[in-house]
């Protein structure tokens, strides 16, 4: 029997909607057919939410996530103390700490291979900074426990937007589109869509920085010195990219269909149209990770939490979408780990076939 996807949650900010979320999620047995899911929490906290917001879902608390069973919702309580104090819809130092606490908790055991995949629920940015956190999201903390720089793909069934900055004031955007930056981001969509996706042959639209792709340099020359020239080179190589395109129009005329993924140059340029067309049943995803990490598309809500108002769909999908894209990579992986060599005269042969 195949073992299931191990699923690591993390129950994010406290007084956020990430438990009523989760409460929801695993109320419906079925999926459990699909995955052993392991939350990091505090069992305290979950009981207050089930029990304000009348929830059925139960778990069971393992000390270790090796420890966990399939066929029911497993709780690694990484909180363990007495007293808790929870604040729903407010912003407060303890809810960040708890929620440190469960993704610290969580990535060691990615580490140590105890999961297999990760799906973190909402945090707050600024109420999770402390000496011990420094970083303005999930995909930067990530980055720096992994050691290798992550790419931001927010999407759904029909749209995938990345990012070539992301958590980043508007300030500072200009002078972080470099032509490296661009080309590393472009390399890395382009092998997340083969590798996380199953595409054979992915195409990717580039996004303009300034508007109306700089109107011939009058509104700024980042598109005639940067995006243009690398979206020649990238397809020069073999890697189908078009653009730079003026995002106002581009999703105004629903051009994003055309395409298997969009590379907007920092974050509301793309996420903005993006969420207008699909916020609430999609899913962020973090590439380039050794580990396969989503998320719901939203944030805390503190304006409904503990209001029994929240929809766990997006949560759902990032469930879903997490065990997709890892099992995906594991068929890839498996494909490309020893390719057999061409020899030389298998090499000329191909020339002849492709060349004509």
């Amino acid at each position: 029997m195949t073992a299931k996807i191990r699923v690591g949650i993390t129950h994010g900010d406290t007084n956020g909607v990430g438990w009523e979320l989760i409460l929801k999620a695993f109320a419906n047995n079925e999926i459990f057919d699909l995955c052993q899911p392991i939350v990091y929490g505090s069992e305290k906290v979950a009981s207050y939410y089930r029990k304000t917001l009348e929830q059925t879902a139960t778990w069971r608390v393992v000390g270790d996530a090796a420890e966990a069973k399939d066929g029911q919702l497993n709780l690694v309580d990484v909180v363990g103390e007495s007293e808790v104090k929870i604040e729903p819809g407010q912003s407060s130092p303890e809810a960040g700490r708890m929620a440190r606490l469960a993704l610290e908790a969580a990535v060691a055991d990615a580490k140590a291979g105890k999961i297999d995949v990760l799906v973190t629920c909402p945090i707050n940015k600024a109420g999770i900074q402390s000496d011990e956190f420094r970083f303005p999201g999930h995909t930067e903390y990530l980055q720096s426990a992994f050691g290798s720089n992550g790419l931001m793909i927010l999407m759904n069934k029909t749209l995938r937007v990345a990012l070539v900055t992301t958590h980043l004031p508007l300030s500072k955007v200009a002078d972080s589109i470099t032509a490296d930056r661009v080309e590393e981001k472009l390399r890395q969509i382009h092998l997340s869509l083969k590798r996380d996706f199953c595409l054979s042959a992915p195409r990717i639209a580039v996004l303009s920085l300034n508007p109306h792709c700089g109107d011939s340099g009058l509104l700024g020359n980042e598109e005639n010195d940067i995006i243009r020239p690398l979206v020649q080179k990238m397809n020069e190589e073999g890697m189908p990219c078009f653009g730079p395109y003026g995002a106002d129009g581009f999703f105004g005329a629903g051009m994003y269909r055309h395409f298997d993924a969009v590379l907007a140059m920092y974050h509301d340029q793309g996420l903005a149209p993006f969420k207008a067309l699909s916020m609430g049943e999609s899913v962020n995803y973090t590439s380039g990770l050794d580990i396969v990490r989503t998320s719901p598309d939203h944030g805390t809500a503190y304006d409904i939490a503990g209001k029994g108002k929240a929809s766990e769909v997006s949560l759902l999908q990032a469930v879903y979408a997490a065990i997709d894209i890892y099992r995906n990579r594991a068929r890839y992986d498996e494909v490309h780990a020893n390719p057999l060599p061409f020899g030389s005269h298998e090499r000329r042969d191909n020339r002849r076939t492709f060349n004509g």
